[in-house]
């Protein structure tokens, strides 16, 4: 025969157990889709990189819409959601949004707009860094060089701002380490821009001699 306190034990781990079983499901739905919406995301910058803007927008819309349902399956379960892989798949989609954006000439998004903590949102903004030096070494080889200037101060503005956000990583989730990062990157294209321009001007001074000459 049970007794009392056994009874009693067995109503709250049969609470305990059906509270972990929706957490559990909670968890795999919402890894799954963290998941998904890091791979649209890098497809979507890989869509970019290849002039295919429609095709890029279409992909961190699909993103989107799972993040969306990421943050109604975790409602109930904070715990959950601030594990770290719900900001990793944030940070991914702002980068692709951000990328998107500054490589279309356009309003970058705002964090509120793409429904992202403001640390993924930041951190985001320094991976696109990355993504645009991508973009001003294509450029350059396709000679133009007044947008790679405008890429470039695209960059030098978001290292302006990420160096100004000083607090705690437990905060920011690593931004200083990704400022860091940034830092090395747009002193690298600069060097590499302002390489490249004074060659380009050397080349177009020896034509001009060649040409007198004749």
């Amino acid at each position: 025969m049970a007794t009392p306190t056994a009874n009693q034990l067995d109503q709250i781990a049969g609470r305990v157990r059906a509270n972990f079983e929706a957490k559990s499901a909670a968890r795999d739905r919402a890894l799954q889709n963290s998941r998904e919406v890091i791979r649209l995301a890098a497809n979507s910058i890989r869509a970019v990189h290849r002039g295919e803007l429609e095709a890029a927008r279409n992909l961190v819309a699909q993103g989107r819409v799972l993040l969306d349902e990421t943050t109604k399956v975790l409602t109930d379960h904070p715990d959950i959601y601030h594990t770290g892989f719900v900001h990793d798949a944030q940070k991914e989609f702002a980068e692709a949004n951000i990328t998107i954006a500054l490589v279309a000439g356009e309003t970058l998004p705002q964090p509120e707009a793409l429904a992202v903590s403001y640390a993924a949102y930041l951190n985001g903004a320094g991976e696109a860094v990355g993504e645009l030096r991508r973009e001003v070494l294509d450029r350059l080889r396709a000679d133009e060089s007044q947008r790679c200037e405008d890429l470039l101060a695209a960059m030098d503005d978001i290292y302006s701002v990420l160096v100004t956000i000083d607090f705690p990583d437990a905060m920011t989730a690593g931004l200083r380490r990704t400022t860091d990062s940034v830092r090395g990157i747009l002193e690298r294209t600069r060097g590499d821009l302002t390489m490249a321009l004074i060659q380009g001007s050397l080349e177009r001074r020896l034509e001009a001699f060649s040409r007198e000459l004749d």
